[in-house]
């Protein structure tokens, strides 16, 4: 069962926000985009950002590995809607980041999916952790997305 939470999330709040138009070919026998395609767009999107920010995919000491993902579904988009992909971090651990992506329908009111992907970033030569974590490149740009839990009052 969907979060209730997440389907009130609205695109004021996600921090970065990347345009997709669909393509004929995302679209599957029941006319909507196949829940594949949602996968590669949260990927997609937090890789821009990343490559946006300093990654070199091909260059970098470290990368990430993607570690768990999960899609939350709350209606449905087709070609030829444009999405626009939603980027936010949950959560930063010393090599890990939480992200997540909210897709909407440009100029459709509500969320269609909220995806939540956690990246281990790892060294290129090792294939694991730094001992010492995320280089601070990493770090700092996933930082000017991180949403700060709401603190209680006590």
């Amino acid at each position: 069962m969907a979060n209730k939470s997440l389907k009130g999330r609205t695109r004021h709040d996600y921090p970065y926000i990347l345009e997709y138009r669909t393509r004929w070919s995302d679209n599957d026998m029941y006319n909507h985009m196949n829940n594949t395609i949602y996968n590669q767009l949260f990927d997609s999107v937090i890789n821009a950002y990343l490559i946006d920010h300093g990654l070199d995919p091909a260059t970098s000491p470290q990368h990430p590995l993607m570690a768990r993902t999960s899609v939350d579904y709350f209606g449905s988009i087709s070609y030829p809607a444009v999405a626009e992909l939603s980027l936010r971090v949950n959560h930063l651990g010393r090599s890990s980041a939480t992200y997540e992506v909210g897709l909407f329908e440009k100029n459709v009111k509500g969320i269609r999916a909220v995806g939540e992907f956690v990246h281990v970033f790892v060294d290129r030569e090792t294939g694991r952790p730094n001992a010492n974590g995320m280089n601070s490149i990493l770090r700092q740009s996933l930082e000017k997305i991180l949403v700060k839990p709401l603190k209680g009052k006590l």
